[in-house]
């Protein structure tokens, strides 16, 4: 291969994978946005906390239908998916508010199963080029805090969507211009990669995938763990405003834990090296435990920004480094199908624990909020120790 094809390859690759971390960017911007307008969409629609957790749930029902149908959509229609705010943005009745969630689920579903999945195909830098595009999550999950806080003290605070609608279209265009609906393995040649070669079985994908033990225990790690991230960078703000007085700019603690999210991806890259992908989240949980206890248990609000940041810092490497992980121990041919249905159910934990979230503050008050998070967390230890470390055969 000449040096100008080389040149030309390695171009159109960074040209894929900046497409790719703006379809995160868009996620984590989506992730980041609820949060501080929690409060604002209680008052507006007079609702209490369990019916304002409809919101996750809807959320969820988008995400579940796009993850099953995820491997099928993936090869017969390719890249190319995303949807709008302009449901959210006129401020419609509560039902329909919540409708404009689960057509939001349906189209992030689809795009993150299909970044994660075509990223950890690649065959060079996997890894850094995993955390740098999840980091590219973070700080849209930093910055739409900052946009939703601003407008959730306005009258037209339903506004903000519009902003989310700017960031949507815009990625839609990238997408469309780069990848111009093909398929990954289309995409994959375009940037000098073989695609994947098949297993030879004539089985259906569904099947392959589904008998994958491993496969179910990583999807359940990630239920989990998305779970946590959302519920935090969700619930904080009322948390803070109702057990630690905080004021109407305790929004921007969300960006504070989104910000440490960031951070951690990029910044602790090196010590996931040092220390071994395997090994270095039992640690990073086990910190993010104790950051959560003192968040629990110490009265103050300026040390508990602070620790929730923290919590951030060493929560945010975990994903990026399950997805490398799943690309090392599943099938090479079914890892977008395997990815889809693990991001597709860890996007169904980020409706199930903050809706557990909102049904356990209307029984028990807000104050609930931490003492689950802490055994979620101690749930995750248990789960990566029966992870598989190594690729085991199609059960």
């Amino acid at each position: 291969m000449s040096q100008v094809d080389s040149r030309t390859l390695r171009r159109k690759a960074n040209i894929h994978f900046a497409a790719m971390c703006w379809s995160l960017f868009l996620a984590g911007w989506n992730d980041g946005t609820t949060g501080p307008l929690l409060p604002r969409i209680q008052e507006v629609y007079h609702v209490n906390f369990t019916i304002v957790s409809m919101i996750f749930v809807f959320g969820c029902l988008g995400f579940l239908t796009a993850a099953a149908a995820n491997v099928a959509l993936t090869d017969r229609f390719g890249f190319g998916w995303m949807i709008g705010y302009a449901i959210e943005a006129s401020a419609p009745p509560f039902p329909a508010f919540v409708l404009g969630y689960c057509i939001n689920g349906f189209g992030m579903s689809l795009q993150d199963a299909g970044a994660n999945g075509y990223i950890s195909s690649w065959n060079e830098a996997t890894e850094t080029k995993m955390g740098v595009m999840h980091a590219v999550y973070g700080v849209g999950a930093l910055c739409s805090p900052l946009i939703s806080t601003h407008f959730s003290q306005q009258r037209r605070w339903s506004f903000h969507y519009l902003t989310s609608l700017g960031v949507a279209f815009i990625n839609t265009i990238i997408l469309c211009i780069v990848l111009r609906f093909r398929t990954q393995d289309e995409c994959l040649e375009e940037i000098g990669q073989k695609p994947p070669e098949s297993s030879g079985s004539q089985e259906g994908k569904y099947k392959q995938i589904f008998r994958l033990r491993s496969l179910h225990l990583l999807a359940l790690f990630i239920f989990i763990y998305v779970g946590i991230e959302v519920t935090v960078g969700g619930w904080i703000v009322t948390y803070v405003i109702d057990v630690r007085s905080g004021g109407p700019s305790s929004g921007y603690i969300s960006s504070g834990f989104f910000g440490g999210l960031t951070l951690g991806r990029v910044g602790l890259l090196w010590v996931n090296k040092a220390v071994g992908e395997r090994y270095v989240i039992f640690l990073y949980t086990l910190l993010a435990v104790s950051l959560e206890i003192i968040v629990w248990l110490v009265p103050s609000l300026i040390g508990g920004a602070v620790a929730v940041a923290f919590v951030g810092v060493f929560l945010g490497p975990i994903y990026p480094i399950v997805m490398n992980h799943s690309g090392r121990i599943l099938p090479p041919w079914l890892l977008t199908g395997c990815i889809g249905w693990i991001a597709g159910f860890g996007q169904a934990g980020s409706a199930f624990l903050p809706f557990l979230t909102g049904l356990l503050a209307s029984r028990e008050g807000i104050k609930s909020l931490q003492p689950l998070l802490v055994s979620m967390m101690g749930f995750l230890v248990c789960l990566w120790a029966i992870v598989p470390n190594h690729p085991r055969r199609i059960e």
